[in-house]
């Protein structure tokens, strides 16, 4: 006999205000505790000296947190001059200092603007990506260090926001997989002197920003368990970017019952083949289906993702 899963079927999307010494993982459970929920997933790890937007998903909105891991980012970022550390940040030892030269908010907006648009970056030893099964920063806590190639990523926009001769503060739009320390050191570099950064926070992800995060503290003086899940945003908030189809109840039972089904063109409107679409019947959301066809007026769509209890049905 199957284990019965321990805790309550919470469905839906916490925006986390992630604190700072707090692992994404540790953050994660907090809030999977405080709301009894049986299942749990965060979309973008933030490091333990980080801070800020967290999303996490409960329940079925686990189902779709893979649609914001490939979300654009914005971030804050203190910057200390003249320090390299062999993690990139405060939390790191001392590697190496330099004189940090003569510098005017001029030459420092000047090497900021050096990093925009599409670059190659070296992820950093100190991160999780994996080497033969193993995650880096556990090779580099041994003091190993392994070759990495570089990635191309995209930063869209980056400014300065705060200035004094050993440091400054910017805040930078970026795709994913952008590594803000790494970013800071090379930055650090172009002005000749090295960089770490001493403080991050992360201030949007995809269509998400700082607006609507709860702190954990926050959220465990709500009154009770009630409380808590209605704060929680619907799950199909992570795709509200996918076109949206209205299913009649034929297509509907066709599709939770895994077979394809057809619609007439004026309700699926201008959709290309293979566009992923959020499936709706009755205004409720059912979950993910994408365009396998169209000919003849007629637009055949296959079921992909659904919800749970569209599945029971």
């Amino acid at each position: 006999m199957a284990r019965r899963r321990r805790g309550l079927p919470v469905n839906g999307v916490l925006l986390l205000d992630k604190p700072q010494g707090l692992s994404s993982n540790h953050a994660l459970q907090r809030v999977r505790r405080l709301l009894q929920a049986q299942k749990a997933g965060h979309t973008g790890t933030l490091d333990p000296m980080a801070t800020g937007l967290l999303p996490i998903c409960l329940g079925e909105a686990t189902k779709f947190s893979a649609h914001l891991l490939e979300a654009d980012k914005v971030y804050r970022t203190r910057v200390e001059l003249g320090v390299m550390t062999d993690t990139g940040d405060a939390e790191g030892t001392v590697i190496e200092r330099r004189e940090v030269p003569a510098l005017d908010e001029a030459a420092v907006k000047n090497a900021i603007a050096r990093f925009h648009g599409e670059i190659d970056q070296i992820p950093p030893m100190y991160s999780a990506l994996k080497h033969q099964g193993r995650k880096l920063y556990e090779l580099a806590r041994e003091g190993q260090h392994v070759e990495r190639a570089a990635r191309r990523i995209t930063v869209y926009d980056a400014r300065l926001t705060a200035f004094d001769q050993n440091a400054f503060e910017f805040e930078v739009r970026c795709s994913k997989g952008t590594y803000i320390r790494t970013l800071a050191e090379d930055i650090g570099l172009a002005l000749g002197c090295g960089a770490h950064i001493s403080a991050l926070r992360r201030l949007e992800t995809g269509p998400f920003d700082a607006t609507a995060m709860w702190t954990i503290d926050a959220l465990e003086a709500l009154a009770d368990q009630a409380a808590r899940e209605a704060e929680l945003m619907a799950p199909d908030v992570l795709v509200d970017h996918l076109p949206a189809l209205a299913l009649d109840n034929g297509a509907y039972q066709r599709l939770v019952h895994g077979q394809q089904a057809s619609l007439d063109t004026s309700s699926a409107g201008a959709l290309a083949d293979e566009a992923m679409v959020r499936l709706y019947r009755d205004a409720a959301f059912v979950g993910l289906g994408r365009i396998s066809g169209k000919a003849d007026g007629v637009t055949t769509v296959a079921p992909k993702r659904l919800l749970s209890s569209a599945a029971a049905a």
